[in-house]
């Protein structure tokens, strides 16, 4: 789910995993064996319309699929971004009405305590199936 909220001229969002989905146990790489597969469909993308995104999974340290309208769009992170696949939430800010590949995302710790975690960057955006 992502929801968005106007400050000034700045659009901040905040990503949350679906319902049910936990934190996910993921190896010593941050890669997790419960990512689902994904086949490419076409040329990657440098950027996503923000008023598109429907849904946000967080799958792992490296992996975060956006549904943009009835397709999935997989991001693997350039750089692992460590506790991502634990926490699955996270905030970004832009002032474009495009999330893109330079734009950084915030790793929010839930439960007591919560706060940003850390910051990383995102990739390109791939078109993708992904597997059932």
């Amino acid at each position: 789910m992502v929801r968005s909220i106007p400050v000034a001229a700045l659009l901040i969002a905040l990503a949350a995993c679906t319902p049910g989905d936990g934190p996910r146990s993921a190896g010593a790489d941050g890669h997790s064996p419960k990512t689902p597969a994904a086949t490419p469909i076409g040329r990657a993308e440098s950027c996503i319309p923000l008023s598109q995104i429907s849904e946000s999974r967080v799958r792992d340290d490296w992996t975060i699929d956006f549904r943009v309208g009835n397709r999935w769009y997989r991001n693997t992170l350039p750089q692992r971004c460590y506790g991502l696949g634990f926490q699955q939430t996270f905030g970004y800010a832009t002032s474009q009405a495009q999330l893109c590949s330079v734009d950084v995302i915030t790793v929010l710790q839930t439960g007591p305590g919560g706060g940003p975690r850390g910051s990383c960057g995102l990739g390109q955006f791939q078109p993708v199936t992904l597997a059932k």
